[in-house]
């Protein structure tokens, strides 16, 4: 890799990975959104609207930085990756396009409907300003997705003598099988970040003996969503997603893994390190047998291993990608735990007052964002060396004409603008939890 496509790849990986921050938590609060807007229409009871226009603010502020973080990702693919642009334009254009006219304008508008018409509009028409604001924020979310789930499954495509995409069905783009199941992981994703984030606000009220009734809705409300959230994260979404990716990319599995040997009856690596120049792991505890059943539902199945493929397809740094996925992996193993027991103490009546466990929602926070921040590693790093698997490799699609150097000086910039914006959300934030959600009629 020289240094140029170094550059041009951190600088892509950086502002993708600070701007997720922000639309992970928008497409799980709008569904917690909604849940509440249809809970008080149907129960008539004020908390439930309380709680969305509380966490609805919350929302508006994460959707605008988000909203100033995505659009230079949009022009990245022209000064950064002008040969990906070039040769994918018309395929990955349309689905860009797509989520900018239809869902971009959809949720940014009734976003707008939504904070200023509580008061103005009837409470069921405020209902579906809130669905419309839900639908197209999850709409958003399956463009995006199914422009990466291209890259990962190239389909409904043609390519030209000169290597040019051309596009040949937008319906098989937008219901390609990788993009579906990729679509359900991350959106439960985003859903177990916004519920970890309402129940530790919850958590942080009871705590400090503020705004009880509120906090005791805010952390039913995060621990009853979040625990299916997160076992639907890991089965059956996160399980068929490593299916397709053991069938489509095995040379990424066997990374993701740490498999350099090619073995029948595959042990599950727990902990380990991989060590490049050995191609071996240091240290390794492993589970017997369980990747093959894990992978091929039998005790003895065989499953590739690194040494099985040509060195030039190897995912480009094998060790990220290998502690990306345990990352992910063991985080999402946490946080069902976490939410297992809180669930159980919620139905034994003593969430409220166990102050242990509300210490540790609270400290819970950031887990599901480094949790998703690995789990898209993990999908990126695994496609390496190709930006198309298969088709177009990384190192042909970066643009030839911008030096390391002046890459490197905008990437500098993005930082420090990066620096401030997210110190703007932390306070913005901080200061809407200080003050709390609004008095209830009746002072509930």
């Amino acid at each position: 890799m020289d240094s140029a496509e170094a550059v041009h790849r951190f600088h892509f990986a950086f502002t993708a990975t600070f701007h997720y921050l922000f639309p992970q938590l928008t497409m799980g609060l709008a569904l917690l959104l909604f849940v509440w807007k249809t809970l008080a229409l149907r129960t008539k009871d004020p908390r439930y609207d309380a709680a969305a226009l509380f966490w609805g603010r919350i929302f508006g502020i994460a959707f605008v930085l988000g909203v100033v973080t995505g659009i230079p990702l949009e022009f990245e693919f022209g000064t950064n990756w002008a040969g990906f642009a070039k040769a994918t334009g018309e395929v990955i254009g349309q689905t860009l396009a797509m989520e900018g006219v239809f869902a971009f304008f959809l949720e940014s508008s009734f976003l707008g409907l939504f904070l200023h018409g509580a008061r103005r509009l009837s409470p069921r028409a405020h209902w579906v300003v809130t669905l419309l604001l839900f639908l197209g924020t999850w709409t958003s979310g399956y463009f995006i997705v199914a422009t990466n789930a291209w890259m990962q499954h190239p389909v409904g495509f043609v390519r030209d003598a000169d290597g040019v995409f051309r596009l040949e069905s937008l319906g098989a783009v937008l219901s390609n099988p990788w993009a579906v199941w990729q679509y359900l992981h991350t959106m439960l994703g985003a859903v177990v970040t916004a519920c970890f984030a309402v129940a530790a606000v919850g958590a942080f009220y009871l705590l400090n003996g503020r705004h009880e009734a509120p906090a005791r809705l805010f952390l039913r409300t995060g621990v009853l969503v979040g625990l299916p959230a997160t076992v639907l994260l890991a089965f059956p979404t996160g399980d068929v997603q490593a299916q397709y990716v053991l069938e489509h990319h095995p040379v990424g599995f066997a990374a993701m893994e740490g498999l350099f040997e090619t073995k029948e009856g595959a042990a599950l690596v727990l902990v380990g390190q991989p060590d490049m120049e050995r191609l071996a792991l240091d240290n390794p505890i492993e589970a017997p047998n369980v990747l093959s059943v894990l992978s091929h539902h039998r005790w003895s199945a065989e499953i590739r291993g690194l040494k099985a493929f040509p060195r030039d397809e190897w995912p480009t740094n094998v060790p990220l990608l290998y502690y990306a996925y345990h990352v992910m992996v063991g985080l999402g193993t946490m946080l069902i735990a976490v939410m297992a027991l809180a669930a159980w103490k919620l139905r034994r009546g003593r969430l409220f007052a166990s102050r242990g466990l509300l210490g540790v929602l609270v400290l819970a926070v950031p887990f599901p964002y480094v949790a998703n921040t690995a789990g898209w590693l993990t999908t990126e790093l695994g496609r390496q060396p190709w930006v198309v698997h298969g088709l177009l490799r990384t190192s042909e699609a970066h643009s030839r004409n911008v030096s390391a150097g002046n890459a490197t000086f905008t990437l500098i910039g993005f930082m420090g603008v990066y620096a401030v914006l997210g110190a703007l959300f932390v306070l913005l934030v901080g200061r809407r939890i200080a003050r709390g959600p609004d008095p209830v009629p009746g002072g509930g």
